[in-house]
This record gives structure tokens, sequence and C-alpha cells, in this order.
């Protein structure tokens, strides 16, 4: 996504040298998907955005792939928005056409995130430190999760005066419940490993030193497995899990686009910039 709301082509299959936000590799019947921005502990991009995307479409029709493994490099698995990528605010002539250009841009992101969810092959995501924010929406995305003991999970987007613009809420409410999802989104709190696994947000908890391992094992497991019966099992799951998403979904999109382009979204990211407490005013 441009600043001027148009959308980044996503027909080259080319990154440039040095812009990877992702790395793919497979093998073993696995692919393994590396989120390699450690030095900005894997923030989040729309450059980020358009890589998951093509990458996950490239799994999607390898025959060779019969599970995934979502995991990230360093201290992290993804902090949040890079607020300091390039093109992170979209523009508009009027507040209307800016609004407007946010929902296709969310909308835009909710089918680059599809195309992993909606992915044939099971996604295995391996969580360590931070899983923040458009982090933690895309590590719900994965059929099944793997948390070090030192993962921090939370959605501070309403601290910021915005709305959790991917749908992680919605997520939380479908594995965790209602009244959760509402709780972590509305405080924005953080809550450790073995809270998220009471809360079924993650089904295995590990030492740090063994995530990786056992992540893989976790999705080799499931590569060894027929893979018919497996997609089929993760189909039929998802039709009846996600029954109610897509409308959701894009209500989603619009509350986002109207808290992106808020007075109060102002403020809240001037008030995290400047250490000091917010003040909403509702606008």
């Amino acid at each position: 996504m441009r600043a001027d709301g148009s959308v980044i082509d996503t027909i080259g299959n080319e990154v440039p040298e040095g812009e990877e936000r992702i790395r793919l590799e497979t093998a073993d019947g696995i692919a393994v998907l590396t989120l390699c921005r450690p030095a900005r502990l894997n923030g989040w991009s729309w450059e980020s955005t358009r890589q998951l995307g093509l990458l996950a479409d490239r799994i999607r029709f390898d025959p060779q792939v019969r599970a995934v493994l979502l995991r990230a490099e360093g201290r992290a698995f993804c902090a949040g928005i890079d607020v300091t990528a390039p093109g992170g605010a979209i523009t508009g002539a009027t507040a209307a056409e800016r609004t407007r250009n946010y929902y296709e841009g969310i909308r835009w992101v909710h089918e680059r995130f599809a195309v992993l969810s909606r992915l044939p092959q099971p996604v295995v995501a391996a969580v360590q430190g931070h899983c923040l924010g458009f982090g933690f929406e895309l590590a719900l995305m994965a059929d099944l999760r793997v948390a070090a003991e030192d993962a921090v999970f939370a959605l501070p987007e309403a601290q910021l005066g915005v709305a959790v613009d991917a749908g992680g809420d919605l997520r939380i409410a479908r594995e965790a419940g209602a009244g959760w999802a509402k709780f972590l989104a509305l405080t924005g709190r953080r809550i450790d490993a073995a809270t998220a696994h009471r809360l079924n947000l993650v089904q295995l908890v590990v030492p740090r030193a063994d995530l990786d391992t056992t992540a893989r094992a976790l999705a080799a497991e499931i590569a060894a497995n027929a893979p018919l019966a497996v997609q089929g099992i993760k189909r039929a799951v998802d039709a009846y899990a996600d029954a109610a998403l897509a409308p959701a979904l894009d209500r989603v999109a619009m509350t986002a686009a109207l808290t992106l382009t808020s007075e109060d979204c102002r403020e809240g990211y001037g008030a995290k910039a400047a250490r000091r407490p917010p003040h909403f005013s509702g606008g």
C-alpha cells in the first residue's frame, strides 16, 4: 500500500536485495517462513504484508510442502507495527478520502493475511519474546502455536486510539471466548505464555532453548500424515470456526479506517512518543 492509498504491485515476485522482511526455505516437506528483521524486533509494515502474501502463494502451489513453520529471528516474534517503515501513513485530499483509503488498505491487508490463514497446509507458529499488536494477530492466523516461556502477548491498539485492525480480537473470541477477547483488546493488557496457554491461545509452552526444535518437530509430525486427510481436517474445522469471520472482518476494516484517521489516533501516538499519558477526546 502506498501513501496515496494505491496498492503496491503484487504481480512481481522479486523482493529487492536487503529489503526482505520474511525469508522462505523449504526442506523435508516443511516450508519455513522466518521474520528476518531482528534489529527492528520484526516490526510489521505494508511491505511485510506484501511479502507474506507473495510467499504464501508460493507455498500454496508447492506440492512438496505438507506443513508450514512460521518463526522469527531475534529476541522478539514481532513487536507490532514498525512506525519508521516507509509509506506507513496513508494520505487523502479530504478526511473522507483518507478514511476510504485506509479502509481499502486494511481490506488489502486482510486479503494478504487470508492467503496465509487459508493455506491448505497447516501452519505452526513458534513465538518468542514480544508478540504484540500485528505480531499477535499474525500468530493467531496459524493453526497451532508453540510459545517460549518468555513470550509476551498483547493487543495494545486501544491504548493508541486505534482499533484492532487485522481481526486478532475476533480470533481470540473464537479460541478463548468473547469475554477474554474484550478483556485483552479493551485494556491492552499483556499476558505471559502460561496465561495464553490457559486461554487456549497457544497449544504448547516450552523453554526458550527448545522452541525451534519443538515447533519443527510438530510441523514434521503433521507433514508425515496423509496430506489429503490433513488438509481436509483443516478445511472442515476452519469452515465451522470461521463461519462468521468474513462479515466481522469487514466491520473491523471500517472501524480501523475511522480510528486511524481520528484525532485520538494522533493523540495516542503522540503521547507514546512523548512518553506521557494520552488524553482522548473521542474524536
